[in-house]
């Protein structure tokens, strides 16, 4: 069973681009799983729906996020599918069971002033801080996640169109627009000469890391970003993906319509790029509240 399951993170990674952080998690979910069946006395390969529906019932008491549930539930899906596409089952015992639906938390998000501060933090006489505003501006100009910021080459960019070429999720291409600040603020970063800049060892990859020249990781742009949010006097929970929701959020406010922004984003299914619409009415609202005189 261990193979099975090697094999089928292996496909999920290759056929459908799954992430390293998604694959972990659907590794401890799985192992989970087959940890549970054990002190049940079956094997993964002989569970049946009452036992799905009890290792469910033992997530839920555990008081787990519907998000984190929706998650497992997945996982033991689409392996049991696979199981079934091998050979290895006849049937699949999760297709009579529905995933619990997911919360819709609204996002955490800056207001246009916000944005401002944040991205004047950066001290830009020096090669680390002229990356750094590059980034921060790349991930607010373009609406970029993280991972799609770090993977950014110099092919990527073309500054007579104004676009960068960004790899999302399932390594699905698109072409964005950058805006000008962004633009320009890469152009500072990789043209301006600096003697605090770190000799590249990755001569493709746009941002790298002030100490090895390697690719620079998620891992650190999550850092960098909130040494700027607590300069900034921001929310230190403030992450990349952030600034992404920020884009969203001030696009709609000011006009853009639903599918250009879920194009933008590169967002499979509308409904995921509709959490915004929701984000900016309780704004509004809240602007609403303060401003009018009878609210």
């Amino acid at each position: 069973m261990d193979a099975l399951i090697d094999d089928f993170l292996h496909r999920l990674a290759v056929e459908r681009g799954y992430s390293v952080n998604t694959l972990r998690a659907y590794a401890r979910d799985l192992a989970m799983f087959a940890e549970f069946l054990e002190g049940r006395g079956r094997a993964m390969q002989s569970a049946t729906v009452q036992d799905v529906r009890a290792f469910m019932a033992m997530l839920q008491g555990k008081g787990l996020a519907r998000s984190t549930l929706a998650r497992r539930t997945a996982a033991v899906r689409s392996f049991y599918k696979f199981l079934v596409q091998q050979g290895v089952m006849a049937a699949n015992p999760m297709t009579v069971l529905r995933s619990p639906r997911r919360e819709q938390k609204l996002p955490l998000f800056l207001t246009i002033a916000d944005v401002e501060r944040l991205l004047a933090a950066p001290d830009t006489g020096t090669w680390a801080g002229r990356r750094d505003l590059a980034m921060l501006e790349t991930l607010y100009g373009a609406g970029l996640r993280g991972g799609e910021l770090v993977a950014l080459n110099h092919a990527d960019v073309d500054t007579s169109e104004g676009v960068l070429r960004v790899r999302g999720k399932g390594k699905k291409e698109r072409i964005v627009p950058a805006g000008r600040c962004a633009l320009a603020a890469i152009r500072d970063y990789l043209q301006t000469p600096d003697g605090g800049a770190p000799p590249r060892r990755d001569p493709n990859a746009i941002f790298v890391n002030a100490r090895n020249g390697r690719r620079i990781t998620s891992r650190s742009v999550r850092r960098i970003m909130t040494r700027y949010a607590v300069l900034a006097g921001l929310d230190p929970n403030l992450s990349p993906h952030s600034l992404r929701h920020s884009f969203a959020t001030h696009m709609l406010s000011n006009g853009a319509d639903l599918r250009s922004v879920q194009e933008l984003l590169g967002h499979e299914n509308l409904s995921t790029t509709q959490i915004y619409t929701h984000l900016s009415h309780e704004h509004l609202k809240k602007t609403y509240d303060l401003a009018h005189p009878r609210a």
